[in-house]
């Protein structure tokens, strides 16, 4: 690969982060939309907006993703390993989509990585599995956990500062906040995941000679979250009613607690530079503030497909990545 691959690289890589904005889209807008706090088009506007503006924070999230999970080989092998496992992350991120499915973007990126990883070196060596460990699966089984029952206690005291409350004047005081929640889920969306192509696309600049040292140009920053914006604009709507409507009917006062929390997460995570899931984060914040109402409430039958997307979404992604790999390689080696 050449010149002209690494430009394909870019290319596949934004993509990559198009999708993303699509696929999570969601993540920042469907309570928000569900609860008719925004229309949808304002909704996806300022979910666009706040994305881009997330995006350009830090990049701490950036660093992990390009040098806390692999080590890629300089030249021809290490770029075709990145070109694969975006390929790998794309068809996963296609195929959750078209099922309605709010898997993770951010596991199938880093589930690529892995899987390209071991085929390039035919070596499970290739993988730092201790900073895959700590950095992901932890941070993956933990943030869930962490959204539910923060989301679940934040409501319980609403529901108790609130119990004589009108619930008329309510619903129409926590549809203003809303507004405010789901700008916050939307910035922290921004710190998380265009920050994911961004250490992608440094990754391959590295590998290929082109910069010396991994640090995030302007340039792939303001690519990035652009890329990450205009995706985000152009709305996921299969995934808006899964999370919406599909697992749990959620009211203004729900939205509120379940957005708010979740982006506290989210910038926790990110601040510690844990490349953590937005969709795991926000679905299991509505599955806690469902729960309050009573366990009932949940359908945890769709829940349970959810949850299953989320626990293949990393081995499926390294498969197709490995896949796509083995067929590369031979053009590029």
């Amino acid at each position: 690969m050449a010149d002209a691959g690494l430009v394909l690289i870019v290319i596949v890589a934004l993509a990559f982060d198009y999708t993303n904005g699509f696929h999570d889209a969601a993540n920042a807008i469907a309570l928000s939309v569900s609860t008719r706090a925004l229309t949808p088009r304002v909704a996806l506007l300022m979910a666009g907006s706040l994305n881009l503006v997330g995006a350009l924070v830090s990049t701490s999230v950036a660093s992990t993703v390009g040098k806390g999970i692999i080590t890629t080989p300089h030249g021809n092998h290490g770029l075709v390993l990145v070109f694969a496992a975006l390929l790998g992350a794309i068809t996963w991120n296609l195929i959750t989509w078209y099922f309605g499915l709010p898997s993770s973007s951010s596991h199938a990126l880093i589930g690529g990585l892995i899987g390209s990883a071991v085929v390039t070196t035919r070596h499970f060596s290739a993988v730092k599995w201790r900073g895959v460990i700590d950095k992901v699966v932890l941070p993956m089984v933990l943030s869930p956990l962490i959204g539910f029952v923060l989301a679940f206690i934040v409501m319980l005291a609403i529901l108790w500062v609130f119990q004589r409350g009108n619930a008329h004047r309510l619903n129409r005081n926590f549809r203003r906040l809303q507004r405010l929640s789901a700008a916050a889920i939307a910035y922290s969306h921004g710190t998380q995941d265009a920050q994911k192509t961004m250490g992608v696309i440094t990754l391959a600049l590295v590998t290929g000679g082109y910069i010396g040292t991994f640090d995030v140009p302007l340039w792939v920053k303001l690519a990035a979250a652009g890329a990450m914006a205009l995706g985000t604009y152009s709305g996921g709507w299969r995934i808006m009613r899964t999370l919406g409507r599909r697992i749990v009917q959620v009211d203004p006062p729900r939205g509120f607690a379940a957005d708010t929390t979740s982006s506290a997460v989210l910038l926790t995570a990110a601040h510690f530079g844990a490349p953590v899931s937005t969709t795991h984060v926000i679905t299991s914040a509505v599955m806690g503030v469902g729960a309050s109402k009573r366990f009932s409430a949940v359908r945890w039958g769709v829940a349970g497909n959810i949850v299953m997307a989320w626990i293949v979404t990393l081995p499926a992604a390294a498969i197709v990545a490995a896949a796509v790999h083995a067929v590369l390689l031979p053009f590029f080696g």
